[in-house]
Order: C-alpha cells, then sequence, then structure tokens
C-alpha cells in the first residue's frame, strides 16, 4: 500500500494530547509530539482511518520520553 498522507491520526497516548491528526514527514517514519516537558512516540499501523481530512494512516502510541530537567 503506497500511502502519501503528510498527516497522520494518533492513537492510545494521553488522553488529554491536545491534537490527535498530526503532519508527518514521511509516511512510515516514527512520529514525535512534544508533550508535558517530554515526547510521545508513535508508530505507523498498516491501518487506516476515515476523518474530516479524508483517510489517513493511524499511528499507534509506544512510549514516552522525559527531558532532562
Amino acid at each position: 500500500m503506497a500511502n502519501t498522507a503528510t498527516k497522520a491520526v494518533l492513537e492510545g497516548g494521553p488522553e488529554d494530547l491536545p491534537e490527535r491528526i498530526v503532519p508527518i514527514d514521511r509516511p512510515g517514519d516514527d512520529v514525535k509530539v512534544p508533550f508535558r516537558n517530554g515526547y510521545e512516540h508513535f508508530r505507523a499501523t498498516p491501518r487506516e482511518k476515515d476523518t474530516g481530512e479524508g483517510p489517513l494512516p493511524v499511528y499507534e502510541w509506544w512510549e514516552r520520553t522525559e527531558l532532562p530537567g
């Protein structure tokens, strides 16, 4: 499946993450979202979700990293 989307849908992670549709650099690359003095990391899945912006690839949360300080 060749997907050329420039946005993705995020699933999982913190419930209060402000954005669930985010821009992506390249389809398939991990997405790192800054949030609360750290980063939430999401990985691509083979799934797509219908959104108001059309079908977008789904990325699932897999870890959080904290910034020092």
